[in-house]
């Protein structure tokens, strides 16, 4: 029929029209291919044909010649596929027409690919609508085509314009739909466009930042390149601001020092370029700069100095403290002052030596008066060996610098535990609170050892102080000078107390005592490395060895006087009343217990003596004199069995006494004794 050819050849998606026909009223718009841009004018095709199919009436004639014949032009057109939102035109002339359009197989001759579309039979090629409009020809009566124009071979029913009734809704939706995708593919083509130009853009701004980096890159290159040769001569000539304002305004600290050796690198640099040939803009302009921030930094370290050092004046300070927290760990202050201004680094040198001279000579006045206040033993010329106490009553202790009151007896023959003081070097030594405070009585190697343990502390302390505070500004000889500056009124202090407690004294293990802490303290001098207390050490040995050796006289002169004083016969009377010539008794004598024990505390104090020691000598004499005087005693006793009994038992008693002392002198003693013991016992 009609209907169905018209709607087999109008579908715009199964065959567009060639370019060369012109039935239709709109202009031709090619057709879209993937990634061709929209046309924006004209109508389109589709839109064109369906709006002549349903009002123009006029349009019969187009609509007639509009047959196209197969094997047209049209096969080497090329078509856009639809978008996916809008459905198939061919499809919905399929659902409007109920019979899907049926397509023929390719001919051996069709190489293109091409499908053609199959003719109904009995198609009316020329209607005549006779001046209507499609919508009245359809509607008008008058029984079938067929009658009315009789060269139709195909007669519509009544059925088909039915069908075409019910349809026309779909025809309106297909060409509501052709201009909704229309819309869409306007906003797409603006979208693309804009995208495009948008494109273009970032690609010149790409293109711009690249070239830009060009620039940069070669540009740092450059720079690096001039920085590596100027940097370093540029470093040499510069002074950071900071390091201006820290010494100029900043706290004396850390920081402070840093920047202080910043200084004084810069200088450096400045005065070895300032003495070559050349002239330099550089160090001409910097130097001024340079001298001015030195001299501020002179000013700063001098004041910081002389505050310290006033401070340690002050009343119940610890002048340790402030040595350590601030002249030692900030040393490299006066090493910069001694080295820009060595005459004020003297005055500040001097004034320091002053004040400490005064610190350690007042705190160690106050020291020696509170050790002054302990209670010592009295032993005088009464306690001396041969000495006859039996109708004297005596008591054995004063307070050091009084006169001398009987409180307490002692031993003053037997070392006992007076030997622990050696015994123990780790322990410290007393305070004045606790000196103030003791009331127990003690040997004059109690004092001794206090003070002079405390002088060597400090002493120690303050001359490595010296030491890393002054070096290398100063030599070693200069440190010791200022070193001996400092403490030779403390040392004579020191003199005066060994002095006071040794010269009214006849306690030869006292003394002997205080040698041997001497000595010890020496040899911590020697570990400490403080070689410059040595003069202070062997003064020291000056007043105790002398001391010494006239005590040990005093005992050899009791034995003699007392020796001379014994008969010659034994029917003679004895000097002392419990000699045993008057009782013909063989046990030892008393004199041989005290001369015992003060051999054995002698050999105890010297079991690490040396062969240069006057100990041995003294010893050797006292010796003497001790046997000559028991030998005269036992001329009494007119038994020469008795006789030699007695003196087989005072030997074997002093020999009992020092056998468990040790050193090449008690071993001597040891045998000696030992011999005369065994020559008796024959």
């Amino acid at each position: 029929m009609w209907l169905d050819r018209f709607s087999a050849h109008s579908t715009p998606s199964a065959t567009p029209p060639p370019q060369g026909r012109s039935y239709s009223p709109a202009p031709r718009r090619p057709y879209l291919t993937p990634g061709a841009a929209l046309p924006r004018s004209g109508t389109n095709p589709r839109s064109a044909s369906l709006l002549s199919l349903a009002s123009s009436a006029s349009s019969t004639t187009d609509l007639i010649t509009a047959r196209i014949p197969n094997g047209s032009a049209l096969r080497n057109q090329v078509y856009a596929a639809p978008p996916d939102d809008v459905p198939d035109p061919v499809q919905v002339l399929e659902s409007i027409i109920g019979v899907p359009l049926k397509k023929k197989e390719l001919e051996p001759g069709d190489e293109d690919g091409e499908l053609s579309i199959i003719r109904p039979p009995g198609l009316v090629e020329d209607v005549d609508f006779d001046g209507l409009s499609l919508e009245a020809f359809l509607e008008a009566d008058g029984g079938d085509l067929r009658t009315r124009h009789p060269t139709n071979t195909h007669i519509h029913s009544a059925q088909s314009i039915d069908e075409y009734d019910k349809e026309k809704d779909k025809f309106e939706d297909l060409h509501r739909s052709i201009l909704a995708c229309d819309e869409v593919l306007k906003s797409v083509e603006t979208y693309l466009t804009g995208f495009q130009s948008d494109l273009g853009a970032v690609s010149a701004e790409i293109e711009t930042l690249q070239s830009r980096s060009t620039s940069l890159n070669t540009k740092l290159e450059n720079r690096r390149v001039v920085e590596k040769l100027l940097g370093p001569a540029l470093e040499e000539f510069s002074i950071s601001p900071a390091v201006v304002q820290k010494i100029a305004e900043g706290p004396i600290d850390e920081g402070w020092i840093e920047a202080l050796a910043e200084l004084e690198k810069r200088s450096k640099a400045i005065k070895a370029k300032s003495q070559e040939q050349r002239k330099i803009k550089a160090v001409e302009d910097l130097k001024p700069l340079l001298d001015d921030l030195t001299n501020k930094a002179v000013e700063r370290i001098r004041d910081y100095l002389v505050a310290q050092i006033k401070a340690i004046r002050s009343p119940s300070i610890n002048a340790q403290t402030i040595q350590q927290e601030a002249f030692a760990k900030y040393k490299e202050l006066f090493a910069f002052l001694a080295k820009h201004q060595s005459q004020l680094a003297e005055e500040i040198i001097q004034a320091y030596i002053n004040t400490m001279r005064w610190y350690y000579l007042h705190n160690f006045t106050r020291y020696r008066d509170a050790l002054s206040k302990l209670k010592l033993h009295v032993i005088d010329k009464h306690d001396v060996l041969a000495h006859d106490d039996s109708n004297v009553k005596r008591g054995g202790s004063t307070i050091l610098g009084s006169n001398r009151v009987p409180v307490a007896p002692h031993d003053a023959f037997s070392i006992g535990r007076r030997l622990d003081i050696l015994k123990n070097p780790s322990k410290g030594a007393l305070t004045s609170y606790v000196a103030e405070e003791d009331k127990s009585t003690h040997y004059l190697e109690t004092p001794f050892r206090a003070f002079n343990l405390a002088l060597i502390d400090n002493a120690s302390f303050e001359y490595t102080f010296l030491n890393n505070f002054l070096s290398p500004s100063q030599s070693f000889h200069a440190i010791s000078r200022n070193f001996y500056s400092i403490f030779s009124p403390t040392f004579s202090l020191a003199e005066s107390l060994t002095r006071s407690l040794i010269d009214t004294t006849v306690d030869a293990l006292g003394i002997l005592l205080c040698v041997r802490l001497n000595q010890h303290f020496a040899f911590e001098l020697q570990r400490r490395k403080v070689p410059a207390v040595e003069g202070y050490i062997n003064a020291t040995n000056m007043l105790l060895w002398p001391r010494f050796q006239i005590v040990m006289d005093l005992h050899c002169d009791s034995l003699r006087r007392a020796t001379s004083s014994l008969p010659g016969r034994p029917a003679a009377s004895s000097i002392l009343t419990s000699s045993p010539a008057s009782s013909q008794s063989t046990a030892p004598h008393p004199l041989t217990q005290r001369f015992a024990n003060f051999m054995h505390g002698i050999l105890a104090l010297s079991s690490e003596a040396g062969d240069d020691e006057p100990v041995s000598n003294s010893l050797g004499r006292l010796r003497a004199e001790f046997e000559a005087y028991l030998t005269k005693l036992s001329k009494g006793i007119g038994d020469q069995r008795k006789r030699e009994r007695f003196l087989e038992n005072n030997y074997s008693l002093v020999a009992t006494i020092v056998a468990d002392a040790d050193g090449k002198l008690a071993e001597e003693m040891k045998r000696h004794f030992g011999q005369l013991k065994d020559a008796f016992k024959t």
